[in-house]
């Protein structure tokens, strides 16, 4: 199973193995208190893309194609996490103040569709 979960939220046991896949460090967070296995700052999306991208709602559509087109690139990345899913539940940690359209809710919708 895959979830997400915004790493300012505290450490549950459900989480499983906690991986945070932002890019940058989350402000005013310290290792302890995130409580993650894995830091992947390679399977965020590109420097480029995200800050096009702004969170900007109107833009979420075309940010999801654009992403999953830079995840179709990094395959090993993407497998680990699919592996780790299926040993156990793995939670997709992120900054983003937006809980509906960040690039873990995005990373989740591809690693279960298939890709």
């Amino acid at each position: 199973m895959i979830k997400t979960k915004r790493i300012y939220e505290p450490w549950t046991r459900d989480d499983g193995y906690r991986v945070l896949v932002d890019r940058i460090w989350p402000r005013g967070m310290t290792k302890e208190k995130a409580r993650f296995r894995e830091w992947l700052k390679d399977i965020a999306p590109s420097t480029e893309l995200r800050k096009w991208f702004g969170h900007d709602p109107r833009k979420r559509a075309e940010f999801k194609k654009r992403y999953f087109k830079e995840l179709k690139a990094r395959k090993d990345l993407t497998a680990h996490l699919k592996s780790l899913a299926k040993k156990g539940t793995v939670t997709l940690l992120y900054s983003a103040k937006d809980e509906e359209m960040n690039n873990a809710v995005a990373l989740k919708a591809f690693l279960e569709k298939g890709d």
